[in-house]
């Protein structure tokens, strides 16, 4: 909410500040009971020789927070995990990427961190997908692979010892992505799950959530086998000349807006949240662009107060 500059009129104001005043206090007791800020004690049991984590500190014998946000707990250790904070990334991240140099059998890719990423020419497949050994050949055909300003999906692999990532991409679900659009939003809006791949089949849509905050809303691509890619090698190099249909287009453009409209009112991004946003802007008549305006945005906290609302009351 602190981006948020929409041309409020008062009632729009008064209905959107309702909205997440409700939102604030439908937040789980537990988490509430959690959070804390900075110079908040923390209550431990010092018998237990707990182990103070990141974000604590020890002061007059009593463990103080040193950051906002939640304390947890993990055995004896205690720590703050901030609500806001940068992306911290973790081995087997899925993230999105785009190339921003291209250095002796590498690729620089800014991936929304304090430093760049590294996708070394040996962490790939190869067009041909022979696994073998890259040769000056491969290094000198590098650019024909990925160049600046490509978008890439990749998996993060471990640390290099500057502290930069180590990126792989040794599936056929990762590499270059094309005829989509990229969206950068804050990445404590995207939680680490199981999935991050997701593909909308009923707008023919690839939703890629990257952990590092880059979202790709693009065309869906059919993950083919090595053999198949060889067989087609004519038919997909015709298909690459072709366009993306005028109906996908458009719903990209609408799921893309759905997710910018998400993250400035700072919900976490779901892929179910998002699909219900576009279908609530069909629904409701609201044209592609319309969706970036202040009346969408006051209806879309009201809809997701009353979710919450209602989530809430069947536990009840």
């Amino acid at each position: 909410m602190r981006d948020l500059h929409l041309p409020l009129n008062q009632t729009q104001r008064v209905r959107l500040e309702a909205a997440l005043h409700e939102l604030q206090t439908l937040a789980p007791a537990a988490a509430s009971a959690a959070a804390v800020t900075v110079a908040d004690n923390i209550p431990v049991n010092h018998e237990d020789n707990i182990l103070k984590g990141h974000g604590t500190t020890d002061q007059d014998g009593e463990v103080v927070a040193t950051l906002c946000g939640v304390v947890e707990r993990v055995n004896k250790l205690v720590y703050v995990r901030t609500l806001r904070a940068r992306y911290k990334p973790e081995v087997g991240d899925i993230i999105v990427g785009r190339v921003i140099e291209i250095a002796p059998k590498r690729w620089r890719l800014e991936i929304n961190f304090s430093q760049d990423a590294v996708l070394m020419l040996s962490s790939m497949n190869l067009p041909d997908g022979i696994q073998r050994r890259r040769t000056a050949v491969d290094e000198l055909n590098m650019r024909s692979i990925f160049e600046e300003n490509d978008v890439v999906c990749a998996e993060v692999r471990g640390f290099q010892h500057d502290g930069s990532l180590h990126l792989q991409a040794r599936s056929q679900k990762y590499g270059k992505l094309q005829r989509g659009q990229l969206l950068t939003v804050p990445a404590y809006l995207v939680k680490r799950r199981k999935l991050h791949f997701h593909h909308l089949e009923q707008y023919d849509v690839d939703l890629i959530l990257g952990c590092n905050g880059f979202i790709w809303v693009g065309e869906h691509v059919v993950v083919r086998e090595i053999a198949e890619l060889k067989e087609d090698e004519q038919k997909l190099s015709a298909e690459a000349e072709t366009f993306t249909p005028i109906e996908t287009r458009r719903h990209i453009c609408r799921l893309a807006n759905a997710v910018r409209v998400l993250s400035a009112l700072g919900f976490t991004l779901t892929v179910e949240l998002i699909i219900q946003t576009a279908e609530a802007s069909v629904s409701s008549n609201v044209e592609i662009n319309d969706m970036l305006g202040a009346e969408f945005y006051v209806q879309t906290a009201e809809r997701e107060a009353k979710r919450r609302g209602d989530l809430l009351g069947k536990k009840r």
